[in-house]
């Protein structure tokens, strides 16, 4: 059974990593999806994001054994390579915007959120449904008859603590956290004005942040004008970079009519 799926967020290589251990270690909400719980063995290629010294101290705490694939023998990652061919026949050649390999680029049809859904959405009320073809059993059945009790931390900002690598310092103002032009608001955040904190966040989601004084969590603040939103860092940047490009159009045309003016005054009245 797949316990869990990567997405590209357009952040650094070592993040999406640790999201999709995330994804894959924790409960997961959708009641088709039992996979869960840290792996025995972590298997994987030799991508810089796998051998980084982050993963490796991950691996440690989670006391997680890392196995790395032979070099030049791509034989040896067939499952993972059998499961994306097998995403790519059964789900995502049958999306809006889909273009096979070698036309044109497509128009986009759907946001990350709504990829996100559908792909879950697919491993567990399709894939997980499926007998497999060498075992004959549907993975769903199989995970549940292994009667296997899965290892987790205690808590989910345990996991995030060892997991998420979007960790930035703030101090707390009076009115909150200040970070990507929001402010996040908590109580517990009144006892700690002036104080340093760190922050993290899960880039697919800014309507809140972890919050951890002196490597202990405090709380989660919301950031009130995304409350009840779903919306990505990239979502954030896409917008500044559109109203940048909006006020550099509106400066240039500006500065075409100061230029016209200047070139041609009105003469003075007699």
């Amino acid at each position: 059974a797949v316990a869990g799926y990567a997405l590209n967020l357009g952040a650094p290589s070592t993040l999406n990593t640790a999201l999709a251990l995330r994804q894959a270690i924790w409960r997961k909400g959708h009641p088709h999806w039992h996979t869960c719980g840290v792996p025995d063995t972590f298997y994987t290629d030799h991508g810089s994001d796998f051998t980084s010294r982050h993963l490796e101290q991950v691996a440690a705490d989670l006391k997680m054994r890392l196995v790395f694939s032979t070099i030049a023998v791509p034989r040896g990652r067939g499952k993972i390579e059998r499961f994306f061919e097998t995403v790519n026949q059964l789900l995502l050649c049958q999306l809006p915007g889909y273009a096979p390999a070698g036309t044109s680029q497509p128009t986009p049809m759907l946001s990350l959120s709504d990829l996100d859904e559908r792909v879950g959405r697919f491993v567990a009320d399709d894939y997980h449904q499926r007998p497999h073809g060498e075992t004959g059993e549907r993975p769903q059945e199989r995970w549940l008859n292994g009667a296997f009790i899965p290892r987790l931390p205690a808590t989910l900002e345990e996991l995030d603590l060892l997991l998420l690598t979007v960790a930035t310092a703030r101090q707390v103002h009076p009115d909150g956290i200040h970070f990507q032009g929001m402010r996040y608001l908590d109580l517990t955040l009144a006892a700690y004005v002036g104080e340093a904190v760190t922050i993290r966040y899960d880039p697919r989601d800014l309507a809140e942040v972890r919050v951890f004084h002196q490597d202990r969590f405090l709380c989660r603040a919301v950031c009130a004008e995304l409350a009840g939103e779903t919306i990505s860092l990239k979502d954030l940047i896409r917008a500044r970079r559109q109203r940048r490009r909006e006020l550099k159009g509106t400066l240039a045309e500006r500065e075409r009519h100061v230029a016209v003016f200047i070139q041609s005054p009105k003469p003075l009245p007699v």
